[in-house]
């Protein structure tokens, strides 16, 4: 995960610092960002990071989340809470972060939990794969530590433990250093729980959840762990392996940066064309200078001024670039056109849909790992919102449906259903449902009552009316 984490941040100083002690590729070949850089003064760092990783782990997760999913349970006080829920706790935008941090890490947590002084509902919450300690049974979660660094003002380290079992959440204060966890000390210690420790009360540790499910649930990003066979972890997409393809990307880049570096133009003037200006002040050429005086330079000695320019390798290094990025996208998975690169051509979404077929496939291999947790940790909201927010509450396991990855244009849209409706094959209702999927019944019920009375197609009913008897 460390590896994952510093190609996923982007951030050179990392990728040296993991690299540090792996100097070599699988080729034999010494990496980029193993190459140890003694920088002097007014000299740059020539090496150069182009941001793939993130660019796939981003892809991943508009894949997934980019059209927010829909909950659904059948009684209709439940839906109405549950839709509660997820607007107003913003769990469309949580389930982006989770798929984007679980397609770099090889998986993510969603963790259930709940602060009255901030809202009156339980909360979702993501927590990154490298904060956790999990332990499986039979390849299920059963019960997992979060930990956390506090700030600190010293050299000591503070953690927050917070361990989630069946029925109960756990709460723990460690002071240590950078590499040890240290000793356990009272919640109160530190600023950030003390809040914490007030509600526990001086003797607790432990907040019962009043339910016997656990609130935490563990996302693989994709399975087997081709690495750790066997193991209930997720791979990240970047195990096809992709590292070697992503330092010879950063190399390519770096090589063709220098390109243009030394392909500056330079002039080359002899010392006579060079204006003193002083002891110990050192000389310059004015290239903006129109009108020089003759100087007595011999003319044996061939001196003038030269124009240096060496030529770039445009091609050669765009051409190379271009065929790893377009082999890093195929081991992670995806097709080409996922990531712009390809026919740039308006198109409808099942042409859209058929170009990106390998896209779509890891799509839907991914949200097979998504469905049942997101049913689960849902489900366990519910819970938690009848216990101790919403007493009369009748929780229900909801179902998921996922959004389309690709939204139709609208323009095609309209078109579909001028035509359906010049064969008089669908209704008023269907189509504005069509539009509009998001629109609950009455607001559909609505805008169907207002089209036909613009068209003059509604007709009254006579029952209210008043003219039967």
């Amino acid at each position: 995960m460390r590896v994952d984490d510093a190609w996923y941040s982007g951030d050179p100083k990392r990728l040296a610092d993991v690299y540090r002690h792996q100097e070599r590729r699988e080729d034999g070949r010494r990496r980029l960002w193993a190459r140890h850089r003694h920088q002097q003064a007014g000299r740059h760092e020539g090496r150069v990071h182009i941001p793939l990783a993130g660019d796939i782990a981003a892809a991943s997760a508009d894949l997934l989340f980019s059209e927010p999913p829909t909950f659904t349970v059948g009684d209709s006080a439940t839906q109405d809470r549950l839709a509660e829920l997820v607007d107003d706790g913003g769990i469309a935008n949580a389930l982006l972060e989770a798929a984007e941090v679980a397609s770099a890490l090889g998986g993510v947590y969603l963790r259930a939990t709940w602060d009255a002084s901030l809202a009156p509902r339980p909360l979702l919450t993501v927590v990154h794969a490298d904060a956790a300690v999990p332990d499986f049974r039979w390849g299920q979660l059963v019960a997992v530590t979060f930990w956390r660094e506090l700030a600190s003002d010293s050299a000591t380290v503070w953690r927050h433990l917070e361990r989630h079992e069946p029925g109960r959440i756990l709460h723990g204060l460690y002071q240590g250093t950078p590499e040890h966890l240290g000793v356990r000390v009272p919640l109160a210690e530190h600023s950030e729980v003390a809040d914490l420790a007030a509600s526990l009360g001086p003797e607790g540790d432990a907040v019962e959840t009043g339910i016997d499910e656990l609130t935490a649930v563990y996302i693989p990003n994709i399975r087997p762990n081709r690495r750790h066979r066997g193991s209930p972890f997720g791979r990240s997409d970047y195990s096809a392996p992709l590292y070697d393809l992503m330092d010879a990307l950063d190399e390519t880049w770096s090589s063709w940066l220098r390109d243009i570096r030394l392909a500056r133009a330079r002039l080359i003037v002899p010392d006579g064309y060079l204006r003193d200006h002083g002891p110990g002040r050192g000389a310059s050429f004015d290239d903006d200078r129109e009108i020089w005086q003759a100087l007595n330079i011999p003319p044996t000695e061939g001196a003038g001024i030269t124009l240096s320019q060496f030529a770039i390798r445009v091609v050669e290094h765009q051409t190379t670039a271009d065929a790893i990025v377009q082999q890093a996208i195929r081991s992670a998975g995806y097709s080409a056109q996922s990531f712009g690169i390809g026919d740039a051509v308006a198109a409808t979404a099942t042409e859209v849909t058929a170009r990106e077929r390998r896209s779509m496939i890891t799509r839907d291999k991914k949200g097979r790992y998504w469905a049942p947790a997101l049913t689960h940790i849902l489900g366990v909201m519910l819970r938690l919102d009848r216990v101790l927010f919403t007493p009369g509450l009748v929780p229900e396991r909801p179902r998921v449906q996922f959004g389309d990855a690709v939204s139709e244009d609208p323009q095609s849209v309209a078109q579909t259903l001028s035509l359906l409706h010049q064969a008089q094959a669908v209704s008023v209702d269907t189509r504005v449902r069509t539009l509009h999927p998001d629109w609950d019944d009455a607001t559909v019920q609505d805008e169907v009552d207002r089209i036909m009375t613009e068209t003059g197609t509604a007709v009254p009913d006579p029952m209210r009316a008043g003219t039967l008897g």
